[in-house]
């Protein structure tokens, strides 16, 4: 008998129904999409952040100690203090190797242009390929790191030993243009250039000479030298462990201390650098460390929000539709009262026929969701989103309690129902 009207309800207010159900698929398919997207965007995010570049700077201590304490800058004849260009694959072998995307090393120096003036130069991987002691290949450079340079002419490539690439104030203020060769000297050390391309980076750069890393060792003779390594890591946004963990990993207790290590915090991935990089003192760029995760846990929020506000709306549209319902099922449903029926069993069979409608409307609406998802992910990051299974059962508890929350007014309306009254069309 409870089933039987349940399904003569479902047929003969199918209207009210089917609104109530377009309902709840419009919320559940905004709330799949937003929290598969919130949950699988983190990588994406850091990802399309990556092009403000580097995130992590390696150098030596003593030359570290030096920058902080006076601002100066390693390899410029400030110290004789360099790393190990064989070290620097080893950032690969981290605990966290495989959220480090890119990175190049830097040699800087001073030397004499044309016989005439000074001129800052900087060594690098412009393009690497590498292959590890795993036997995983790789390809990095500069060139990854410097995605937003504006180069007239070309990239210098991984052996274009002989060539070099000019900055553009530097380049301006000599009248250099792509095609010219110019003379580098330092000491007993001088060699002709041709200038393959003049990059413009907006900051001091643009008054430097860029040439391949083996070229640079060669003309300051520091073989296998570098100042630096610039990092770009994905990362996980800072919390209180990690700022505390950044003060001193020491003062963590052995639990923290797993979990901080374990977990993608800049500071975790710089001290993991430090440990295969030798005297080497690895430190986050903090605006754009901070950067990343003050967007993305804005991203986060956002859609938090959004997933908020449209289960709200949505418990008061079903809140809207069920009373409408009850309201115009009220001699109905009184005569059920009249004939013994109990306000829960009344309110049961309601709740029944509104969670039957709300379960149909989910399932279409989780599907809807997870299309949204995909169209979101490659609409804003080129890319297909990952389904997380966990949204199914977020999704189901939202859509219980919405749906619950929602048939609150109608059962305190049918709590006062007196079958007297609407027997007797009051």
């Amino acid at each position: 008998m409870f089933w039987h009207i349940i399904m003569k309800t479902l047929i003969r207010q199918r209207s009210k129904m089917l609104m109530i159900a377009f309902t709840v698929i419009l919320g559940v398919s905004l709330s799949t999409a937003m929290m598969n997207v919130m949950l699988g965007v983190g990588d994406k995010v850091n990802r399309e952040l990556k092009v403000y570049g580097a995130n992590i700077t390696v150098r030596h201590k003593d030359a570290a100690l030096m920058s902080d304490l006076y601002g100066l800058n390693e390899g410029l004849g400030v110290n004789d203090k360099f790393l190990h260009e064989d070290d620097v694959l080893k950032l690969k072998s981290i605990f966290w190797g495989f959220n480090i995307l890119d990175f190049a090393p830097i040699l800087d120096g001073r030397v004499l242009m044309n016989s005439s003036f000074d001129v800052a130069i900087m060594g690098t991987w412009p393009m690497k390929h590498a292959v590890l002691s795993t036997g995983e290949e790789l390809n990095t450079g500069l060139k990854s790191l410097r995605t937003w340079w504006d180069v007239s002419g070309e990239w210098l490539n991984e052996n274009d030993d002989d060539y070099v690439m000019t900055g553009s104030i530097l380049a301006s203020e000599n009248h250099i243009h792509v095609g010219d060769k110019i003379t580098l000297k330092n000491g007993g050390h001088e060699k002709i250039f041709t200038v393959k391309g003049i990059f413009n980076d907006g900051g001091n750069a643009d008054s430097k000479i860029l040439m391949t890393l083996s070229s640079a060792q060669a003309l300051m003779n520091l073989h296998g030298k570098v100042s630096s390594i610039e990092v770009s890591a994905l990362t996980t946004p800072d919390n209180d462990l990690a700022r505390k963990a950044a003060q001193d990993p020491r003062s963590l207790s052995p639990e923290e201390y797993e979990t901080w290590y374990c977990t993608a915090y800049v500071s975790a991935i710089c001290h993991q650098i430090q440990e295969v990089i030798r005297d080497g003192v690895a430190k986050p760029v903090r605006q754009v460390a901070e950067s990343e995760g003050t967007i993305l846990n804005k991203t986060t929020l956002l859609m938090v929000l959004i997933t908020i506000l449209s289960s709200i709306g949505s418990a008061l549209a079903i809140s809207n539709l069920i009373t409408a319902s009850v309201i115009e099922r009220s001699q109905e449903l009184g005569l059920l009262k009249a004939l013994g029926a109990y306000n829960w069993q009344i309110a049961l069979l309601v709740l029944a026929e509104v969670m039957i409608t709300g379960l149909t409307g989910g399932i279409i609406g989780y599907f809807l969701g997870i299309g949204f998802a995909q169209v979101i992910g490659q609409t804003v990051f080129g890319s297909y989103i990952e389904i997380a299974k966990m949204v199914i059962l977020i999704v189901s508890v939202i859509l219980f309690f919405v749906t619950l929350i929602g048939s609150i007014p109608a059962i305190r309306y049918l709590m006062t129902l007196k079958p007297t009254e609407v027997l007797h069309g009051k």
